[in-house]
């Protein structure tokens, strides 16, 4: 399953493509220094959206709920289907790529998948307040893996396309329809280990 995610995407491209599709980011005092990362783990912070009023504000969180028990571990990925997240606080993951492994033996062989044509896109995310010594954070939602996907893993993330951002925060589309793997050739997929 998903651990890793990279993010190169400026603040000032995040500003535009929302813009296009009217959903307004609720300005910061300044634009927020957003690194470029090829590598993004569990427990580290990284840039999500999610609705604020009439726009989209961008937080940035941790990425993993706080386990249940005290001995358990981070949630990072939650299985969607079966669920409803009507009542779910929901947020998008911007990312430019991601990874999955495959083999038994460390070191596994890595593959590294971006969408075809588009330079970046979002995760289907949720986010929770957390608690006050851990703080706010999110979860990324996985599907049943399409073509481009299943030769390396049994499970993927739930990647929307930018035409589906405001559906996925307002839930103006069905979950089925969203939380759904992509078409095969949809992901550009890449040994880089």
């Amino acid at each position: 399953m998903c651990n890793d995610f990279g993010n190169h995407v400026a603040y000032a491209d995040y500003a535009e493509a929302l813009r296009q599709l009217r959903m307004p980011i609720l300005a910061p005092v300044a634009p927020p220094n957003l690194e470029p990362r090829d590598d993004i783990w569990p427990s580290e912070i990284a840039p999500v959206f999610r609705r604020y009023d009439e726009g989209v504000e961008l937080a940035q969180l941790r990425w993993g709920f706080e386990p249940s028990n005290p001995k358990g571990r981070a949630v990072i990925n939650f299985k969607s289907e079966g669920r409803s997240f009507a009542n779910s606080r929901r947020c998008l993951v911007p990312a430019s790529h991601f990874f999955e492994f495959k083999g038994e033996k460390a070191p596994k062989a890595k593959f590294k998948f971006t969408l075809v044509g588009e330079p970046w896109f979002c995760f289907a995310g949720l986010w929770s307040p957390g608690s006050p010594e851990k703080g706010e954070a999110f979860t990324l939602l996985t599907t049943a893996p399409g073509p481009d996907v299943a030769p390396i893993h049994n499970r993927q993330m739930a990647v929307l396309r930018p035409e589906d951002w405001r559906s996925w925060l307002d839930l103006s589309k069905p979950e089925a329809e969203l939380l759904t793997a992509l078409p095969c050739g949809t992901l550009h997929v890449e040994q880089v280990r």
